[in-house]
């Protein structure tokens, strides 16, 4: 099991600097993230400036750019990297593709599939050559000549991962991905019941399992040397967990967990804004389910037992903080890896 991170948001002027210091500290990979900055602009400082680490995004909103645009970008990232490039979708939901990102939304699931497909089909054309012919249900590739065409490289496998909650999204991600990245907003039952079979379900179609796909997860933890870092590391993860248990596409989990009436709470509460009373409705039972609950020196190895089986790659969603944030950082991957 790998232990990636992800970039904290810093300024542009800091991405180099911040890709060096996590290779530094030990990470296998180095994920981006589209919220407040394009996912793309530090990976491309980050490929230079490192030689290991592997660089995705976690995610880049699939809707909000045309396959020819993720495409191109991604190959060029794959070039600069050396091969370290994994390309992490999204669909986003309704109201950010639409109203944010001005963009049609039907058919999510149907959509990214014909997606994920038409992109490889770009990457074949820049790698072999071949002529243009994808024609899908949304998208088609039909046209290309040399001046516009990224050219071969030296390892065109990129892989594709897509992210997803909802058992039709995990169906399609099987279908047509190499790759999955689980939401910080899971339980690990909710992952073997729901998640894991409907991935195994849509790879199924292309004579491949569930298992065959590549997991990843940022994981919800609750840790701290003293009560005071404890109570400080849970109240952040209640936050989370209220915030995004008001999203009606993260419903099924709370339904999963019986608790589909405080999903609907929670959506009443956001929509007053009444943002501070939200993660008072979290139950405790609801906490432990989501997030991992141990002290430092326990962290490591209650992350490994809880997931192994499961995921090939995780990443705290919160890093660990103290006055020597990297040095304690660096003992908690060492700690993982000898788990």
């Amino acid at each position: 099991m790998k232990i990636d991170t992800q970039l904290p948001r810093v300024p542009a002027d800091r991405f180099a600097e911040e890709a060096r210091r996590v290779e530094a500290i030990g990470f296998d990979g180095l994920w981006t993230v589209e919220a407040g900055c394009d996912p793309f602009l530090p990976l491309i400082q980050a490929a230079s400036a490192t030689r290991e680490l592997e660089l995705g995004t976690s995610i880049a909103v699939a809707f909000g750019r045309s396959p020819l645009s993720m495409a191109q970008v991604a190959w060029d990232l794959q070039r600069a990297s050396g091969g370290r490039m994994r390309l992490g979708l999204g669909t986003q939901v309704r109201a950010h593709v639409e109203r944010r990102y001005s963009m049609p939304f039907e058919h999510p699931a149907a959509r990214i599939t014909d997606y994920v497909r038409c992109v490889r089909a770009i990457w074949n054309c820049f790698q072999t050559g071949a002529t243009p012919s994808y024609q899908g249900r949304f998208y088609q590739f039909t046209l290309m000549n040399p001046m516009f065409s990224g050219g071969p490289i030296d390892r065109p496998d990129i892989p594709i991962y897509l992210a997803g909650v909802n058992p039709r999204m995990c169906r399609a991600a099987g279908e047509v991905a190499d790759g999955f990245h689980v939401h910080p907003m899971h339980s690990v039952g909710y992952l073997r019941d729901v998640v894991m079979p409907a991935l195994d379900e849509g790879a199924k179609l292309r004579g491949k399992r569930g298992t065959d796909l590549e997991l990843y997860a940022p994981i919800f933890v609750v840790t701290g040397e003293t009560r005071q870092e404890r109570d400080r590391s849970e109240a952040s993860v209640r936050r989370q967990i209220s915030f995004y248990g008001s999203t009606p596409s993260y419903r099924t989990l709370l339904e999963y967990h019986d608790l589909g009436a405080l999903g609907r709470e929670l959506s009443l509460r956001a929509r007053r804004g009444d943002w501070e009373e939200m993660p008072k409705l979290i139950p405790d039972e609801l906490v432990e389910q989501i997030a991992v609950i141990a002290s430092p020196a326990e962290l490591p190895a209650t992350l490994r037992r809880r997931y192994d089986g499961i995921l090939a790659r995780l990443s705290l969603y919160f890093p660990l903080s103290s006055g020597d944030a990297d040095a304690r950082t660096r003992e908690f991957i060492r700690a993982f890896r000898a788990a």
